[in-house]
C-alpha cells in the first residue's frame, strides 16, 4: 500500500489526510502539539460549561468548502448552527449596518445602495459554488469557469477603497470594509477587494455560522473521518528533518514555508529554500476572550441578534486603522472582531454567562498589550459592557505562536494577503503545493487559497500528491 505522512493537524492537514486515505494510502498525520486542531479548537478556557474558540470561530468559506462539503463531514458529527443575523456592523449615532445570508434582506437595509448591493454582491454570490474552486486555488492555474471568473476579477482588482466609492450610504461602505478588513492587508492597494467580495459572496451563498459544539467540532469530525478510512495520528512529535519521515510515499507539511525550509534541509534547492525562509507574514490578532454576565447591551439592539459584530466605525476609520497595522503603527481604535457564538449554538453559555470572543488587529509582532483597545471598542457601542465582564484571558501575538507554530508573529493567516502575495503564495505557480522535492508538498495555509478553516489548502495539495503518485 502507498504511504502518506502529513506533518501537522490542523483543518488543512487533516483533509489532505482524509482525501489521501480514502484515495488509498496508509496515512499517518504526526502532530508536535498534545493535541490537534492548529487554530481550529475549542476549550472551557475560564469556567466549566462555557465553551470558547480558541482561534478560528465563524466559517463562512468553511460551510461552503468544496473541500469540506465533499468529506461529508456530517457523518462524522459536524453540524453547522447560524445565528439570525450573520454580521452587524454598529455606526457611532446611526443605524448598524447588517449583513443576513439573504441579498435581498441585506440590500433592504442599505437604503440608496439596494440595487448596487444586490446586483454586485448578489450576482457573485449567485456564482459561489461555480466559482469555489478557481476562487479557493491558484489563481494562476487554468480556471474552470473562465467566462465567470473574469466577471469576478474585474471587480476584485480594484483597492476595496476604489469599489467603495460605488456605494453612496455609509452602512454599505463600512459592510464592505468591515468584512474586505479580514484579509489584515492596507484597503488601499490593487486587489485588496477580493479577500471582502469572496467573504461577502459565500456568506450570501452558504452564511456565517458556527459549528456546534465548538470549531473544535469541526477537528474532531475530520479525525474521526481519517480513522474511519483507516489513517492515524501521532501527537506530541514533532518533526524536525525529512529523514524522520522519508520512508513513506509521499509528505505533506501543514507547516509555515520556512519551518518547511528547515524540515526539508538541503534537499531543498538554494532558490526555493531562500523563496520560503523569506516568505512575507502579515499583521496580527491580539485575542481577547471575555466571561460575561448576560446579553451584550449594544447600542443597537440589532447587533445583539448578530453572530459577528465588526467594530472599526466608518469606512475611513477602518482604513486609517489599517494602514496604521500595515506600517507597525498600534492604532488607537483598532479593528475589532467579536463573536456572539451562542446565539447561534446555546450549548457555549451556561445559565446567564455568555463566552465572548474578540480580536484586533495589530501590527505584526505586537509586543503590548491591546486588551484595554479591544474593551473600549466594545463599549464604544455597548455602553456598560465593562460592567458585564466576570473574568477574561488576553492572548498576545507571541503567545498565539506558541500556541500554533503556524501563527508566526501573530499572523493567523498564513501569510501577507497583498496581490502579489494572493497571485504567488508561496510562489508563483500553477502548482505551489509542490516543494521541489520528489513526493513532498506544502498543504498549510501559506498555499492558496490561503487563511481559514476551509481545509481547501489540503485538498489542492492532496491531488497535487495524488497525481505524483499516478505518475
Amino acid at each position: 500500500m502507498t504511504s502518506a505522512v502529513v506533518v501537522g493537524s490542523g483543518p488543512n492537514g487533516l483533509t489532505a489526510g482524509v482525501i489521501l486515505a480514502r484515495a488509498g494510502c496508509r496515512v499517518h498525520v504526526i502532530e508536535a502539539a498534545d493535541a490537534i486542531g492548529g487554530g481550529a479548537r475549542s476549550a472551557e478556557l475560564m469556567r466549566p460549561g462555557v465553551l470558547h474558540d480558541v482561534c478560528s470561530a465563524f466559517h463562512p468559506i468553511g460551510a461552503g468548502s468544496p473541500a469540506l462539503r465533499s468529506l461529508r463531514l456530517d457523518e462524522h458529527g459536524l453540524r453547522w448552527r447560524w445565528p439570525e443575523i450573520d454580521c452587524a456592523h454598529p455606526l457611532d449615532g446611526e443605524r448598524a449596518a447588517l449583513l443576513h445570508r439573504s441579498v435581498a434582506d441585506t440590500a433592504d437595509g442599505l437604503g440608496a445602495d439596494r440595487a448596487i448591493w444586490r446586483d454586485m454582491i448578489g450576482g457573485i454570490a449567485a456564482d459561489f459554488d461555480d466559482l469555489a474552486d478557481d476562487l479557493l486555488g491558484p489563481l494562476v492555474a487554468m480556471p474552470r469557469h473562465p467566462v465567470k471568473l473574469a466577471g469576478f476579477g474585474h471587480r476584485a482588482l480594484y483597492p476595496a477603497t476604489g469599489l467603495a466609492r460605488v456605494f453612496r450610504t455609509a452602512q454599505a461602505r463600512a459592510l464592505f470594509g468591515g468584512v474586505a478588513a479580514h484579509a489584515f492587508t492596507r484597503l488601499d492597494r490593487l486587489g485588496s477587494a477580493a479577500p471582502g467580495l469572496v467573504l461577502l459572496a459565500a456568506g450570501h451563498r452558504h452564511g456565517w455560522p458556527v459549528a456546534q459544539g465548538g470549531s473544535g467540532a469541526i477537528v474532531t469530525a475530520l479525525a474521526s473521518a481519517l480513522i474511519d478510512a483507516g489513517g492515524t495520528i501521532t501527537t506530541g512529535r514533532q518533526v524536525t528533518h525529512i529523514d524522520e519521515v522519508d520512508s513513506a510515499d509521499v509528505v505533506l507539511l501543514d507547516v509555515m514555508p520556512a519551518a518547511a525550509a528547515g524540515i526539508l534541509g538541503d534537499r531543498l534547492s538554494a532558490r526555493r529554500s531562500r523563496r520560503y525562509r523569506r516568505h512575507s507574514h502579515g499583521p496580527a490578532a491580539f485575542k481577547v476572550d471575555y466571561l460575561v454576565d448576560g446579553d451584550i447591551g449594544w447600542t443597537d439592539r440589532d447587533c445583539g441578534r448578530a453572530g459577528t459584530v465588526h467594530l472599526g466605525g466608518t469606512f475611513e476609520e477602518i482604513v486609517a486603522a489599517e494602514d496604521d497595522v500595515a506600517a507597525g503603527r498600534m492604532p488607537a481604535r483598532p479593528f475589532t472582531l467579536v463573536g456572539q457564538q451562542w446565539l447561534a449554538d446555546p450549548t457555549r453559555a451556561t445559565g446567564s454567562l455568555r463566552p465572548l470572543w474578540a480580536y484586533a488587529h495589530v501590527p505584526h509582532g505586537f509586543t503590548g498589550d491591546a486588551t484595554s483597545a479591544v474593551t473600549a471598542q466594545i463599549e464604544r457601542f455597548a455602553p456598560g459592557f465593562a460592567a458585564q465582564i466576570v473574568d477574561s484571558v488576553s492572548t498576545s501575538p507571541a503567545q498565539l505562536q506558541r500556541q500554533n507554530a503556524n501563527h508566526v508573529g501573530g499572523d493567523i493567516g498564513g501569510g501577507r494577503n497583498d496581490l502579489t502575495h494572493l497571485i504567488a503564495r508561496p510562489r508563483l505557480s500553477p502548482n505551489p503545493y509542490a516543494t521541489g522535492v520528489p513526493g513532498v508538498y506544502l498543504c498549510s495555509s501559506a498555499t492558496p487559497p490561503g487563511g481559514g478553516v476551509h481545509g481547501m489548502c489540503g485538498r489542492n495539495a492532496a491531488e497535487a500528491a495524488l497525481r505524483y503518485l499516478s505518475r
